[in-house]
């Protein structure tokens, strides 16, 4: 949502860090390195990408044409989301539902899983799709009435939700009205922060940088409770006893793939790739592999495309 919800970098876009994927593996050392993803193995991965389509016959002049011409996909995400787009110390590789995402449509339009991501922030995404810094934003990128003004969004792609969580001793806060009075942490420019002034118009908000200093924050005391996207969340609740999930998420979150304003023919091209991935089941062994890795049960149903305002 948000996002980035997750590992956000509060970073002016010149200062923005990119690293080249190549399939699976970083070709840069750069970027954050954080926790390995749960469950995530190359393997999966590049069965996955063996399984990808490629499209045909792309449109002359299109920025398809010249995405695929440059030979790699340039995508706005991050390198610290676990089970979203977080890059494995150990490999280098760049795993999670983002990540395999850009890869397959990178795969669909180059011929080849080629990647370059660019470690971008919720501040600044709109800029680096305009300025054409970036192809595409793969970042839990909330689709919003606001956003749309400013930005395409084809999707969306996954519907997520805002959760609260606090540090596992904590008692009293598990709904949005037990916020009432209390400080709560969340991260900067996320739809957070309208979220909690609804439900806890007199909570004091106090917000970060990014989801590993609003993690922190929560763990200092430095506030009772954290309101941030429930996918950028269940890894760390799942690695960290300290911290706790409070319930189920109480807002529904389309995430859409940010794209250049005004280019429709890119939008129509990207909501026909997801199309596509969803009928060959390619979809749903994305968030098996990723998000599935930590929540029981078969993948859910993926949300229908132009369901969301702004992605119509």
């Amino acid at each position: 949502m948000v996002r980035t919800s997750a590992g956000k970098r509060w970073a002016l876009p010149v200062a923005v860090t990119a690293l080249s994927v190549a399939g699976l593996a970083a070709c840069s050392s750069g970027g954050d390195s954080g926790s390995a993803v749960p469950g995530s193995g190359g393997g999966k991965q590049d069965d996955l990408v063996a399984a990808a389509p490629v499209a045909a016959n792309l449109p002359a002049g299109s920025t398809m044409e010249k995405i695929k011409k440059r030979g790699e996909l340039i995508v706005g995400g991050s390198l610290d989301a676990p089970l979203l787009s977080q890059q494995n110390p150990a490999s280098k590789k760049v795993e999670g539902l983002d990540a395999d995402f850009g890869r397959l449509l990178a795969k669909y339009i180059t011929g080849k899983p080629n990647v370059k991501i660019v470690n971008s922030a919720s501040e600044t995404r709109e800029a680096l799709l305009s300025n054409g810094t970036v192809d595409v934003v793969f970042q839990t990128y909330s689709i919003t009435p606001e956003r749309a003004k400013q930005v395409a969004f084809a999707g969306p792609y996954y519907s997520s939700g805002l959760v609260i969580t606090t540090k596992k001793d904590k008692t009293g806060i598990a709904t949005p009205a037990d916020l009432k009075g209390k400080t709560v942490i969340a991260g900067a420019n996320t739809p957070a922060i309208p979220a909690i002034k609804k439900a806890a118009p007199d909570a004091k908000i106090v917000t970060f940088g990014s989801d590993p200093e609003c993690v922190q924050a929560l763990k200092q005391g430095r506030g009772d409770a954290y309101v941030q996207d429930e996918a950028v969340l269940l890894a760390t609740a799942k690695q960290d006893p300290t911290i706790k999930i409070q319930g189920k998420p109480f807002t529904s979150d389309p995430y859409g793939i940010g794209l250049k304003h005004g280019d429709a023919q890119m939008k129509q091209f990207v909501n026909d790739w997801l199309k596509q991935i969803q009928a060959s089941g390619l979809w749903a062994k994305v968030w098996k592999n990723s998000i599935g890795t930590v929540v029981e049960g078969d993948a859910p149903q993926p949300p229908a495309i132009g369901s969301a305002p702004g992605s119509e």
